[in-house]
């Protein structure tokens, strides 16, 4: 008799994922087990539930209807199990996150101490990159993530904080360029750019004063694609940057970087947990999200306010 529950599970990945391979890297399967777990799933209910070709996996009708009603039983057998979770108090289990490399190293490690202490039973496997991944390829539970806009409407998107930036250069560069007055100087300057890992997509630079916004698109000598890296470009004169204050706010306090167009506020980054909207939000999901949010409301330059960096309002 085969594990009904463990093959809807495998099932749910495989769809979830386009293919056995994916699907058995993360549940951590032989991929032979999970093709024979769906032979024999769709032998026990005589119907095809996946059409394969050599390179791709795609769902018939009935295997389509079968998968939502898979995702409704784990979701109920997920909530039994939080139920006596919640009921002990201590949520337990492997827990997936991933966070961009500066929030992690910056906030979030810093604070796990904190973390561990209430939740003694979860295991947290934390991924640190810039890079945005696929969390249903993937099989992350969780990531934080910035942006104005989420593509991925697979995903539900839960607001944590805000990121608030500054706009800084280093002395040597000041002394050497002089200084922008106006948003639109930077084009007469050499800046530092910051693109998207994913998509290659350079982002602009946004700035307001009282009713005034100006988006600025900047042309560049380099552009980075990692956050350190890019704060290390600051630091060696290559040009103005703007990034997170909670990255330069150390660099300014020092005196290696100054801010610049002081009396502009950079626009707020919106920073959001983000989770698949076809999983149920188990409970240390759940508790681990909630830990995140209060420990952005308890940092000064992730929560929602406005916050300053060396006494100037920045993003």
């Amino acid at each position: 008799m085969i594990n009904k529950l463990l093959t809807m599970e495998v099932f749910v990945q495989v769809v979830d994922t386009g293919g056995f391979t994916r699907a058995s890297d993360t549940l951590k399967l032989p991929k032979a087990t999970v093709t024979t777990l769906i032979q024999s799933l769709e032998t026990s209910l005589s119907v095809k539930l996946l059409n394969r070709t050599t390179r791709h996996v795609s769902v018939t009708a009935e295997g389509a209807s079968f998968y939502e009603r898979c995702l409704r039983i784990l979701s109920e057998v997920r909530d039994a199990e939080d139920a006596v979770s919640l009921h002990r108090l201590s949520p337990s289990g492997r827990l997936r996150a991933d966070v961009p490399t500066g929030l992690a190293s910056e906030v979030i490690i810093p604070a796990l101490p904190d973390f561990f202490e209430r939740y003694p039973d979860i295991r947290l496997e934390l991924g640190c990159s810039d890079r945005p991944v696929d969390l249903l390829e993937e099989g992350v539970d969780c990531a934080i993530r910035g942006g104005r806009q989420l593509a991925d409407s697979r995903l539900i998107a839960r607001s944590v904080g805000t990121m608030h930036y500054a706009t800084c250069a280093s002395p040597a560069y000041l002394e050497r360029h002089g200084r922008p007055l106006h948003p639109n100087d930077l084009a007469h300057h050499r800046c530092v750019n910051y693109f998207s890992a994913r998509t290659g997509k350079t982002f602009d630079w946004y700035f307001t004063r009282a009713e005034e916004r100006v988006q600025v698109a900047l042309s560049s000598h380099i552009a980075l694609s990692d956050s350190y890296a890019y704060t290390a470009a600051g630091l060696s004169g290559l040009g103005i940057v703007q990034m997170a204050d909670f990255l330069m706010a150390p660099w300014v306090r020092d005196g290696r970087l100054v801010t610049v167009l002081d009396d502009w506020a950079n626009e707020p980054l919106p920073v959001y947990a983000v989770y698949p909207e076809n999983r149920h939000l188990s409970t240390k999901v759940r508790v681990f999200v909630d830990w995140i949010a209060e420990l952005f409301a308890n940092t000064g330059t992730l929560r929602r306010e406005p916050s300053t960096v060396a006494g100037h309002r920045t993003r």
